[in-house]
């Protein structure tokens, strides 16, 4: 790419063509506030919030979508710039709920902490009509809250662009303008795959997870980074921790498996760590435990589950397969592999089944 150079509030960049004038900006260490504005989506320029000022243009200009050329002269806090930033928070706040104090989102919200970087406290158009959409989504996993949206098409892009499934879109136009699925229906009754990258890029609470509903806020929990344990991609994600438990789970934007984005059992099916059901020892019938012979009857004590450790329950499965193969040799036994296991786990399976049990009987779950 050509090599271009343009200077940003004094100061000379040179750097590549083919950038905008907010990626030349962050990558100088220019900070230029955004709303709409997502490093992994493709830009939009809805919110204005990155309006900048340069020098021969007639109006000021989206910093997130005007193409870094050569030779331009950029100023991203001017008096006029900085004034129209103001008006615009003071018009989305003013049709935005004050109630920060019981928010799930204070703390981590974008809109947040633009008002207070500018001051706006929302008294200024008070006069003016307000939205009051029902807060209703019957979805087990998304709060959607219309009343905190402000329209800044991040859902309806990482719905199109990432997932592919265009469930979100914006209906009508000027103030009756919202977000809806489908055909303006619920979530539920709409294509969503319920995977939360909407969740993930949603600047307000405008979209959020309900499970973390009311259990904790951004400086309440611990940040803990993991790998999904659901299947063998090896998606890495945050864990939000409060009093040792996990209350939300977030995609993690410097994955090398899933870059930032995840599934709805990744995102969302998490409370099985904590269910009372889940079993946490392996376990065994109770006849095994014994050394006794197979019971007749499945209704005895001998024939319930006991909790043990991992060598006495590997040792009683090894000789289980040894028995069996020697007395009605190896093909009497099969194996059956899972397309959740790492391929890494296949290839131990594989291993284990030809050459530790002597059979070709291995499969896939995926041919099934």
């Amino acid at each position: 790419m050509a090599s271009i150079k343009l200077t940003i509030n004094g100061k000379s960049i040179e750097t590549h063509s083919g950038q905008t004038v907010l990626e030349v900006a962050q990558t100088a260490g220019i900070y230029i506030p955004t709303l709409c504005y997502h490093h992994a989506l493709p830009p939009e320029g809805a919110c204005r919030m990155c309006l900048v000022e340069i020098e021969r243009q007639r109006s000021l200009q989206p910093a997130c979508t005007f193409p870094a050329t050569d030779g331009l002269v950029i100023h991203t806090h001017s008096p006029e710039v900085e004034a129209t930033r103001k008006f615009i928070l003071e018009m989305l706040i003013s049709d935005h709920p004050l109630d920060c104090m019981t928010c799930d989102a204070a703390g981590d919200c974008r809109l947040q902490d633009l008002a207070y970087e500018y001051g706006v406290k929302g008294g200024r158009y008070q006069d003016g009509f307000k939205h009051s959409y029902e807060v209703n989504d019957p979805n087990p996993f998304i709060q959607v809250d219309r009343n905190k949206c402000i329209l800044c098409h991040l859902c309806v892009r990482a719905c199109d662009h990432v997932n592919g499934v265009e469930a979100i879109s914006v209906f009508y136009r000027g103030f009756n303008a919202h977000i809806g699925f489908g055909a303006d229906g619920s979530l539920q009754d709409s294509p969503c795959e319920f995977c939360g990258s909407c969740v993930a890029v949603c600047p307000t609470a405008a979209l959020s997870p309900k499970l973390a509903s009311g259990k904790g806020r951004s400086w309440q929990v611990e940040k803990v980074d993991t790998v999904c344990s659901y299947c063998g991609v090896g998606c890495k994600l945050t864990l939000n921790v409060r009093d040792d438990h996990i209350i939300k789970v977030e995609s993690t934007w410097d994955g090398p498996a899933n870059h930032g984005w995840t599934c709805v059992k990744g995102r969302f099916g998490f409370d099985y760590v904590h269910h009372p059901d889940r079993l946490k020892k392996p376990q065994v019938r109770k006849y095994l435990l014994d050394g006794k012979k197979k019971p007749k009857s499945r209704n005895g004590k001998l024939w319930q589950w006991v909790e043990t450790d991992w060598e006495t329950a590997i040792n009683i499965t090894a000789e289980k397969l040894r028995t069996t193969r020697d007395k009605f040799g190896p093909d009497s036994i099969g194996v059956l592999t899972s397309a959740k296991c790492t391929n890494e786990e296949n290839y131990l399976m594989n291993k284990l089944a030809r050459q530790a049990l002597g059979t070709n009987n291995i499969d896939h779950c995926a041919r099934l």
